[in-house]
């Protein structure tokens, strides 16, 4: 048995800062195919590109727990992401009325 196949619980990346925990049931050298099971209703199997797991475990509990870690850890940077945020709008507003002004002042020049 592979070790991809013994480590059948994944991490898909759902969103910018979520993963989604994902059984992995089979998988070729490129693909895997499994379902969510933390959705409302388990559909049919999926198939992904092996290239979309960030991270494989043994179990579905430290699949979850890993989860649960990397929002805290995300968070931690929410903070500086929002004084980051403020920052660009403010450098983006110079940059705005800089091209503002220039195309004023060579209107009055002409």
């Amino acid at each position: 048995m592979s070790d991809r196949i013994e480590r059948p619980w994944a991490l898909m990346r759902h969103h910018a800062g979520w993963a989604d925990v994902f059984h992995i049931d089979s998988e070729t050298s490129d693909s895997i195919t499994g379902f969510y099971p933390d959705r409302e209703t388990v559909g049919p199997p999926v198939n992904y590109s092996t290239r979309a797991v960030l991270a494989r475990y043994t179990t579905l509990e430290a699949a979850r727990t890993a989860r649960e870690e990397a929002v805290s850890e995300w968070r931690k940077h929410d903070a500086g992401v929002r004084d980051a945020e403020v920052a660009l709008r403010a450098a983006e507003k110079m940059r705005e009325d800089a091209w503002l002004n220039c195309l004023r002042d060579a209107a009055q020049r002409s």
